[in-house]
């Protein structure tokens, strides 16, 4: 008997059809179920959830976000494969976004280990983990946060062309660079092999998110290739998780087919006046 005929035969009147409104029931596979399959099998969940998926099912962990999402939705965002570069203040909080929201397959990379400055806005950074490598929190948090994701994770700094091979297959690649050196590079290499990019920055209270298809304008593209202003005036907490609310969700637009908003615009803010603006670039 094949694996995937195994995992049916276990699912098998475990499905439950839970009502979001008049007009939309969706089948869900309790929590319990998927990861008993998964354990009495010895399959990794990813594996298990996609034959959920297949059955026009959803698990239950993905369940609030029904209706913003639609099932077919959400089953191509389990099967998208998205490229996080940098695993620092916008990384480590982009990575569980994406995880929680029900990305299937990631990449991710960064060099660095936590120091007690990160403290103040990383999430991955907590006194267990000062001298860890963020590759390797990262990889211990996916698999707390959603276990379903397969997480390909390298703890390297990467420049140039390596940019290219790194991202090379993927269908969204999300830039959370600190600074501006490596900037313009991951964005040449995602126009070279024609994949979005969506990128953000932040400096103080205020920050900008974009997205960029090949091809397009980014806002990297005005500020040179020198070190950015968060070494100056700071990088409090508030200001990355607003620009990582607006770049995730750009990224599961783009997933879901539902059109990103930023696309050749630019998102600023700045929270100590509560400024908000769109610009065009």
């Amino acid at each position: 008997m094949s694996l995937e005929k195994e995992i049916l035969e276990r699912l098998q009147g475990k499905f439950i059809e839970k009502e979001f409104s008049p007009d939309l029931k969706v089948k869900i596979t309790p929590l319990t179920v998927s990861r008993s399959t998964s354990n009495e099998l010895g399959l990794d969940q990813n594996f298990v959830e996609r034959v959920v998926f297949k059955q026009g099912a959803i698990p239950e962990r993905y369940s609030r976000n029904m209706t913003t999402f639609s099932q077919s939705d959400q089953k191509i965002i389990f099967e998208s494969k998205v490229a996080v570069v940098g695993l620092g203040g916008l990384g480590g909080h982009l990575l569980e976004a994406l995880a929680r929201a029900g990305v299937g397959h990631i990449i991710a990379c960064d060099g660095d280990v936590f120091e007690p400055s990160n403290l103040n806005r990383q999430l991955l950074a907590n006194d267990g983990t000062l001298g860890q490598s963020k590759a390797d929190a990262a990889y211990d948090m996916i698999r707390i946060v959603n276990p379903a994701v397969f997480l390909d994770v390298k703890d390297e700094f990467l420049e140039g062309s390596q940019f290219e091979n790194f991202i090379k297959g993927c269908d969204v690649v999300v830039d959370c660079l600190g600074g501006l050196e490596h900037r313009a590079q991951l964005k040449d290499s995602a126009a070279k092999l024609g994949i979005p990019l969506v990128t953000a920055s932040v400096a103080g209270w205020a920050g900008i998110v974009s997205t960029v298809y090949p091809g397009d304008n980014s806002p990297a593209d005005f500020f040179g290739d020198k070190n950015g202003l968060e070494e100056v005036v700071g990088t409090p907490v508030s200001a990355i998780l607003t620009a990582v609310g607006v770049q995730s969700a750009e990224v599961l637009k783009i997933l879901s087919g539902k059109g990103a908003g930023l696309v050749g615009k630019a998102f600023m803010f700045d929270l100590s006046g509560l400024y908000f603006d769109i610009v065009t670039l």
